[in-house]
């Protein structure tokens, strides 16, 4: 994305084998989080956001009776310059991949980003994600 980089050297976990579905569901939590596990983090665009533990299956919850998902991600840094962009992408792929039914919640952990509060209303602002979503930036960027 950018030639300096914010974060040069980040922690890098090993990767969780991914469940295989055993039925017909789309919306347990190990599916959920299938869906976003791969999407590449916008500054090291070799390594996915499961890779650095901004999502993990603990931060993916669902309520498939209130047709509900919430994703708390965790930036690598308190001073992260991308949480929005990171946000944005989870959004895009869970709406892609889940029922309509579903309401798509993204947030950041608590005490993981110096804006958080900043961040978590920009996240919560459902006109300013569709906006965003149908971005020509946006698109090219996500695809």
């Amino acid at each position: 994305m950018n030639s300096r980089l914010v974060n040069e050297n980040p922690i890098v976990y090993p990767k969780k084998q991914g469940r295989v579905r055993t039925d017909q569901s789309n919306t347990d939590e190990y599916s959920s989080t299938n869906h976003i596990r791969d999407i590449k983090d916008p500054e090291h665009s070799e390594l996915t956001l499961e890779d650095l533990r901004v999502i993990t299956k603990e931060s993916v919850e669902v309520d498939d009776a209130k047709s509900y998902v919430r994703v708390t991600l965790t930036p690598t840094l308190p001073h992260c310059h991308v949480p929005h962009l990171i946000g944005l992408c989870i959004y895009s792929k869970l709406l892609k991949s889940l029922p309509t039914r579903f309401k798509v919640d993204v947030r950041v952990a608590p005490g993981s980003h110096a804006t958080e509060a900043a961040v978590n209303k920009q996240l919560g602002d459902k006109e300013r994600i569709a906006a965003a979503l149908e971005s020509p930036y946006f698109v090219d960027l996500f695809n």
